[in-house]
């Protein structure tokens, strides 16, 4: 799994107009999914996204989690983060998972981080999405799952 993580002041998706996700102050994760992907890659990221320690403590240093500051999630699925532009200018999304594994195992990525405590708020799996956020910091980092460390 690669996950793209931003600590935000808020961040929304709409679909068709309607908002279906908004959160304020906490995370904005795009989740793509490879067809590699495992229950395990899930769980791992699941624990590392609501453990990253991201956000300021008294003394401005990164020393807080999302769980720590009582901040929520947003999770929006996004197959393109496993488009390979190696070759020619279109890119290819061959790594991708098909749409039923990667449906599953977003769901399961969104049902475990509500489980390690959380407000999670999602968008809507393969619908055409309008997100919104206003960057804190900014902090964007790249998470993945293959050869992975605790």
């Amino acid at each position: 799994m690669r996950l793209v993580v931003q600590r935000v002041k808020a961040a929304s998706v709409k679909v068709d107009g309607k908002t279906v996700g908004e959160i304020g102050s906490g995370l904005l994760v795009l989740v793509g999914v490879s067809h590699a992907d495992t229950g395990a890659d899930v769980t791992f990221l699941a624990k590392k996204t609501v453990n990253l320690r991201i956000f300021d403590d008294a003394d401005g240093i990164m020393n807080r989690s999302v769980l720590d500051t009582g901040g929520a999630i947003l999770a929006v699925s996004q197959f393109t983060l496993y488009g390979d532009c190696k070759k020619g200018n279109r890119p290819s999304y061959i790594d991708a998972a098909p749409p039923e594994k990667g449906l599953k195992l977003y769901e399961e990525y969104v049902k475990q981080l509500r489980e390690l405590g959380p407000r999670v708020e999602t968008g809507i799996f393969q619908a055409e999405m309008e997100v919104s956020l206003i960057n804190d910091g900014p902090v964007t980092l790249i998470l993945e799952s293959t050869g992975r460390e605790s």
